[in-house]
């Protein structure tokens, strides 16, 4: 009887420090970065329409290919959360939040966003092309760009 105490409880320490280690490996392995607008415009300058390239990445759902039109970006001049200044390089799976002076928040995957006319325009889902979102850049508060951890890999 004693031993079957002893030994739930040692699993109950085990599972909580899995549990903990699950957590802080996740906080981990997503850093959110800035981008200042400002910066961001100078780094986005040479994007538009006519600079985007055919891009296919693997699809994690299933065995295909997603094939899209992305920037010509290759490393983004990013801030941490102390303000220090490092490169993001740019992938299928950098994840962009914007936020507009309102407070609202809008999600897309940086490889599909370019500025044309002091407008960002961007790509809000791998899966349905045509959901797209535009936004002044001049309503825009605060650029946060992220590794979303997906496993979208360029294939070409």
């Amino acid at each position: 009887m004693k031993k079957n105490k002893t030994h739930r409880i040692l699993m109950k320490k085990l599972t909580s420090k899995i549990i903990g280690i699950g957590v802080l490996l996740l906080t981990l392995s997503c850093k959110t970065y800035t981008i200042p607008t400002e910066s961001f415009r100078e780094q986005m300058k040479n994007t538009n329409s006519s600079t985007m390239k055919d891009v296919k990445v693997n699809n994690p759902l299933t065995f295909g290919n997603i094939s899209y039109s992305a920037n010509n970006i290759n490393q983004i001049v990013v801030e941490d959360k102390d303000g220090n200044k490092t490169y993001l390089n740019n992938s299928g799976s950098i994840e962009m939040r914007v936020t507009h002076k309102n407070g609202k928040k809008y999600h897309m995957y940086f490889d599909t966003v370019i500025l044309e006319n002091d407008t960002l325009k961007g790509g809000r889902s791998r899966f349905i092309q045509s959901l797209k979102r535009q936004i002044p850049m001049d309503s825009i508060a605060k650029i946060e760009v992220q590794d979303g951890g997906k496993k979208f890999n360029y294939q070409n």
